[in-house]
């Protein structure tokens, strides 16, 4: 590398490293925000995000990186296309172009009224106070169109939010693989449906908060979270946050007479999150190339470790004694196989972030289409309650007695952008079998290893395929690069059918 060369690129570097450090500073107060902060901050807290926020983007969209980035790309255009400085320029210009177009202030005033809108539905769900949080969310629904104005030529209002957080996507794109997904999982709930239910009741029992705290972070060790470098608290709604490499923070939640909806997944889940961002090379710290690459990808560790691993036989063919261990009175009696079915039982639910897997993805379905609607001007904000009500009757048969487990039982909406988050969970379903199928073909005995307590070869062989990258490569580069195609629903459909077929007798 020349000397002037090396110069702009170290410049460049630099000037990225304090936009990184301003956004991960707001990602310090969003988590103390969700999980010590008194509710008297809520309002300055808004502030104080908003001020980082439009720092941060007027520091990122600043003339001087957009001409490094064309001196640098010019001067290097020769090099390797996966190489690590050709990556950070491309990943770098590509966020950079998006950026310019969506002034610091508009920037600014959705990280503002995110915390807001945060405060309020944090009181609103348990409330069961839907009127609360109305218009924080007819306000979001506002930013959220204004936001894809900054965009134009879009088929859809969601494009350019599904864009920013899977890259390449559009609705149309989404809207066909569900249309699969739906036809494929419609049959297989009918099917199960039509058998004798499994008894969860044994998982309905009292479960200390503080055992079921240990426990977790336990299987968390063990499967490669570096507490050295994470720490775990408690929340409303579980999220991962990365404040760099070397501190990767999981919060979860707890149900004391619901094992399946207390900690245990929850954390597992936010464990997959967590060493992906763990797993990162540390020579991409504090540049554009250190995250996940697509929320899909992302979501697919999450679901990999939770699902995939944590509710097989396997796993708990090894760490089921520990439980009973640690809940004798509970468990004792209770044999493995009768545990087994028990995390697994199939059953239409109200609860997203405690439906199965048959089902799951139907509730991500239902709410990908309210919010395309709500984008649309189809649907309003006043008819969204009834309109979530109406949607769980049809689709899985059920009806919330309430909205705090209707309409407001998840976050997003409420601590975000309408449109461009949802998606990623069933894309993360859908990439989490064919990435595992992979890591099988490659070392046929990982899930032998799991059931003897050994999950670090598969740990290693994600973090080698996957994780080391961070957003080096796009979400379908890396899909190809793993598996040697596009994203398929085979393998997803093939792992359901064998494990539920098991299970169920189908």
């Amino acid at each position: 590398m020349s000397t002037i060369r090396e110069k702009s690129y170290t410049e460049l570097k630099q000037r990225l490293h304090e936009v990184n450090d301003l956004n991960k500073a707001a990602y310090v107060l969003m988590w103390d925000q969700s999980t010590y902060m008194p509710s008297g901050g809520a309002s300055a807290r808004g502030r104080q995000l908003a001020t980082l926020q439009k720092i941060a983007h007027e520091k990122f969209t600043d003339p001087a990186i957009g001409h490094l980035l064309d001196q640098l790309m010019v001067a290097n255009n020769k090099l390797p296309y996966d190489s690590d400085e050709a990556s950070l320029l491309r990943v770098t210009h590509r966020q950079y172009e998006r950026a310019i177009k969506v002034p610091a202030e508009f920037a600014a005033s959705i990280a503002g009224h995110a915390a807001d809108s945060y405060a309020a539905w944090a009181e609103a769900r348990p409330a069961n106070d839907f009127a609360k949080v109305r218009p924080f969310l007819q306000k979001t629904l506002d930013l959220s169109r204004r936001y894809a104005d900054f965009f134009p030529g879009y088929e859809h209002p969601a494009d350019p939010l599904i864009d920013g957080s899977d890259y390449g996507m559009k609705a149309s794109t989404v809207r066909k693989i569900f249309a699969d997904l739906r036809a494929g999982l419609v049959p297989l709930v009918r099917a199960i449906g039509e058998k004798s239910e499994s008894d969860d009741s044994c998982l309905h029992q009292h479960y200390p908060e503080a055992a079921q705290w240990e426990f977790g972070l336990e299987i968390a060790k063990e499967i490669g979270y570096d507490l050295n470098r994470g720490r775990q608290d408690k929340t409303l709604h579980p999220f991962a946050i990365p404040f760099s490499i070397n501190d990767v923070r999981i919060t979860t939640r707890f149900n004391e007479e619901d094992l399946g909806d207390g900690g245990l997944f929850s954390t597992i889940h936010e464990v997959g999150h967590a060493i992906y961002e763990q797993g990162i090379s540390t020579a991409y710290e504090a540049t554009p190339l250190a995250a996940g690459t697509s929320s899909g990808v992302h979501e697919s560790q999450s679901r990999l470790w939770e699902n995939i691993v944590g509710r097989s036989r396997g796993f708990w063919a090894h760490y089921y004694p520990q439980l009973q261990a640690k809940f004798p009175d509970q468990l004792a009696s209770v044999d493995v196989d009768e545990f087994y079915r028990a995390i697994n039982k199939v059953q239409r639910s109200l609860i997203r972030t405690d439906a199965d897997e048959v089902t799951y993805n139907l509730h991500v379905i239902i709410r990908f289409d309210l919010e395309l609607a709500m984008l649309e001007g189809t649907l309003s904000i006043d008819d969204l309650p009834a309109a979530w009500h109406d949607r769980y009757e049809a689709d899985l048969g059920v009806r919330a007695p309430n909205d705090s487990d209707g309409v407001l039982q998840d976050v997003h909406w409420y601590g975000g952008l309408i449109g461009g988050a949802f998606q990623g969970y069933a894309l993360g379903n859908i990439l989490a079998s064919q990435f595992y199928a992979k890591a099988i073909e490659a070392h046929p005995e990982i899930p032998q290893q799991i059931a003897t307590g050994q999950l670090d070869p598969l740990h290693t062989w994600l973090r080698k395929n996957i994780y080391t990258h961070g957003s080096k490569f796009t979400a379908p580069e890396l899909i190809e690069r793993v598996t040697g195609g596009e994203m398929a629903l085979e393998p997803y459909f093939g792992y359901l059918k064998s494990k539920y077929g098991e299970i169920y007798g189908l």
